[in-house]
C-alpha cells in the first residue's frame, strides 16, 4: 500500500544525516528537536499551540482531557473509523455515541448526527477519513446549536484545507497521527495536539509529561506520552516537503479518476482541498474475492475497514448495539488502493486495468443504484 523506500528516496540523504546528528547529540527525549519541530509544525498548520506526544491515540486522549471532557460525558462521532477514536473516549470514562456516515464521502452525517444528540451529549469528535475533511461548517453550526465541544481527529488529513484553514483549527482542539503509513509519516509511532486556548495547551502540556510542569513536582495523574528528539528530527525533515508529497498523492488521484471514469467503481468526489491518505472504491459485489485476486497478481490492496466500531466485540454492549446501514454496506463493499507519493502513473495503470478486468470476469456491475437505496437512508 505504501512503498517507504520510494517515498523517501529524495530526502533519504538529509534522513540519515539528522539521524545521526541526534545521536551525536546525546539528547533523545525533550530537547531541542521536539521544541523546533512543535514551533514549525505550529506554524505550517496555522495553529497556536503544538503539543506532540507519543502516538496518535494518545493525542485523542490529550485532546479529549484538554476539552475537559470526563467520566459520564457522550461523545458523539463516526461509526466508521480506526477504533483508536472510540478507544480514547472510553479510556477518558465517556460514552461514545457513534453516528452513520454519508455514503458519498465516508464522513460523520450531519443530519444523522443532530439527531442523535441527548441531554448527556459534551462534545463531537469529527474524523477526517481518508484525508477528506469532515463537513466542518455544519458540524460547527450543529455544536454552536446544543452548547457542544468540537473536536478533531485529523489522524489520516494532515495538511488537508477546510474553510481556508488546515484541519486541526476549526475545533477546540485537534488530534494527529505520525504513524509511518500517514501523510507525515513517521519512523515508529507519534502524535500531536493543536489548539488556539492557552489553557488547553497548558492542560495537555503536563498530561503528556506525568502530569507535571516542573520537574519532579506533579499537579495531577498524567502519561508517560513524550515525542523523541529523534521522531521530532525526522519529522523536521518530512515536514518541509509535505506539500509536495500531499500534491503528489492529490495527482495520483486524479490519475485514478481518470482511468476510472465511466467504470465500473465510484469514489468519493473531490470539493475540497483533499490529501488521500487513502484513495478508496466502492465495488458493486465480490469485493473479497477481487481483493483476493489483485493480491495474488502481485497488486497490494487494503479494506478500511472491514468492521464498522458498531459491530465490533470489544464494544459490545457500550455502544447499544446501534444500527449504522451506511457504515455496515460501505465496510462489505470498500477497496483501497495504493497510494503514496512515488508512485507512477505506469503503476496506477497497472492497477487500475487488473481492478477493473477483476471486476468484470466476476460480474462486477456499477453500484451507485444500489448505494442510493432507500434502505440506507
Amino acid at each position: 500500500m505504501v512503498d517507504v523506500p520510494t517515498w523517501h528516496r529524495c530526502i533519504q540523504d538529509k534522513l540519515e544525516q539528522k539521524a545521526i546528528d541526534v545521536l551525536r547529540s546525546g539528547r533523545f527525549v525533550m530537547g531541542s528537536e521536539v521544541a523546533s519541530f512543535e514551533q514549525e509544525v505550529a506554524d505550517f498548520l496555522g495553529s497556536k499551540y503544538a503539543i506532540s506526544c507519543a502516538s496518535g491515540t494518545d493525542a485523542l486522549i490529550l485532546s479529549l482531557h484538554g476539552a475537559g471532557i470526563g467520566p459520564g460525558d457522550e461523545v458523539l462521532t463516526t461509526g466508521y473509523t480506526f477504533f483508536a477514536t472510540v478507544e480514547a473516549i472510553l479510556q477518558v470514562g465517556a460514552v461514545p455515541v457513534l453516528v452513520d456516515i454519508d455514503a458519498e464521502t465516508f464522513n460523520i452525517d450531519p443530519a444523522k448526527l443532530e439527531r442523535s444528540i441527548t441531554s448527556r451529549s459534551r462534545a463531537v469528535l469529527a474524523v477526517h477519513l481518508f484525508g477528506l475533511p469532515a463537513p466542518i461548517g455544519q458540524l460547527q453550526s450543529i455544536c454552536d446549536r446544543h452548547g457542544l465541544t468540537l473536536l478533531e481527529d485529523c489522524a489520516q488529513s494532515f495538511g488537508a484545507t477546510c474553510q481556508a484553514r488546515k484541519t486541526g483549527n476549526h475545533g477546540h482542539l485537534g488530534a494527529f497521527s505520525f504513524f509511518p503509513s500517514k501523510n507525515l509519516g513517521g519512523f515508529g509511532d507519534g502524535g500531536l495536539v493543536v489548539t488556539h486556548d492557552p489553557e488547553a495547551a497548558k492542560t495537555v502540556k503536563m498530561l503528556r509529561n506525568h502530569g507535571s510542569t516542573e520537574q519532579y513536582h506533579h499537579q495531577c495523574k498524567g502519561y508517560n506520552s513524550r515525542l523523541d528528539e529523534l521522531q521530532a528530527g525526522l519529522l523536521r525533515i518530512k515536514l518541509e516537503h509535505i506539500e509536495a508529497f500531499n500534491a503528489e498523492r492529490r495527482q495520483i488521484a486524479q490519475w485514478y479518476r481518470e482511468l476510472l471514469h465511466n467504470s465500473i467503481v465510484i469514489c468519493p468526489e473531490d470539493d475540497q482541498e483533499h490529501v488521500y491518505h487513502q484513495f478508496t472504491v466502492v465495488l458493486p459485489s465480490q469485493r473479497d474475492m477481487v481483493k483476493k485476486r489483485l493480491i495474488a497478481k502481485g497488486i497490494t490492496c487494503a479494506v478500511y475497514y472491514p468492521v464498522p466500531l458498531n459491530k465490533q466485540q470489544a464494544l459490545a454492549g457500550l455502544v447499544n448495539e446501534c444500527k449504522l446501514p451506511v457504515c455496515e454496506w460501505i465496510s462489505q463493499h470498500c477497496l483501497s488502493l495504493p497510494i503514496y507519493p512515488g508512485m507512477t502513473r505506469e503503476q496506477v495503470e497497472t492497477v487500475v486495468h487488473a481492478l477493473v478486468e477483476e471486476m468484470y470476469l466476476l460480474g462486477g456491475t456499477h453500484r451507485h443504484s444500489t448505494l442510493h437505496d432507500d434502505s440506507l437512508c
